[in-house]
């Protein structure tokens, strides 16, 4: 197949529909838009049509680009993705975004499922407690992290010496990864093309990058995740995020 018939194939698959043709005020555009990355960027590499998706509604999370949100989440639905996963996709960014965007993100996704006819809310997926969340987010952070935060933070002063980095580990770790849905493969990998998207956190990206191979991602999945969020990120944040990841992926850890 040429690229044209990919990007039709592709967008079928996703969205139900045709590519635009000469349809619209910007067909041109369009026409760029979907066969680089519906006919070029989703053939590349190992990651299937389920983890593109999730990795794209990250970074249009990330960068509250809404209307092209809602659009993904439905195709997040066409292409097997259950309400849990995309809605844990979604809730998983507060702690990098900040929860005012995060619940930008939930209302464009929730008005997608709306439109699919899935009832809201759907199944909880809590797995922690009041008492439990600091040593369950502790257990995950520690495995792939190590326990240096609280040293790193030592020179702060007063409380913010030990409540930051409880925080980190109550927030992130206890109250976003220890819930159902998504496995802490898929997460991290999710985690590396928000910090992607985001740009001008590379010491964080750096250290989720060592951290999504730990838990068992490749080289190649990285490097695949990272190009699949070119076209929604823009290519200086993909290659700055390549550069972050070169050393780290040469080496493999």
């Amino acid at each position: 197949m040429d690229r044209i018939e990919r990007t039709q194939e592709k967008f079928k698959q996703l969205f139900g529909g045709e590519p635009t043709k000469c349809e619209g005020t910007d067909a041109e555009f369009m026409r760029i838009l979907q066969r680089f990355i519906f006919g070029e960027v989703c053939y590349v590499g190992s990651l299937d049509n389920r983890m593109r998706e999730l990795i794209t509604i990250t970074v249009l999370a990330v960068n509250q680009t809404l209307p092209q949100l809602k659009a993904h989440v439905g195709a997040c639905i066409n292409v097997g993705l259950t309400p849990l996963e995309i809605r844990e996709t979604i809730y998983q960014c507060a702690p990098f975004i900040g929860f005012p965007k995060t619940l930008n993100a939930i209302s464009a996704m929730n008005e997608a499922f709306a439109a699919k006819g899935i009832a809201l809310p759907i199944e909880s997926a809590e797995s922690v407690s009041e008492d439990t969340r600091y040593e369950s987010g502790f257990a995950i952070q520690s495995h792939i992290y190590g326990d240096e935060i609280e040293q790193r933070y030592a020179w702060l002063p007063g409380d913010f010496a030990t409540e930051i980095p409880k925080w980190l580990t109550e927030l992130c770790f206890g109250d976003f990864c220890t819930r159902k849905g998504l496995d802490q493969k898929t997460r991290e990998l999710l985690t590396v093309a928000m910090l992607a998207a985001m740009g001008g956190d590379e010491v964080q990206l750096r250290s989720h990058i060592s951290g999504a191979i730990k838990v068992g991602n490749t080289a190649e999945e990285i490097v695949c995740a990272l190009a699949h969020a070119l076209p929604y990120m823009g290519v200086p944040r993909a290659f700055n995020a390549l550069n972050c990841a070169k050393e780290i992926l040469i080496k493999g850890e």
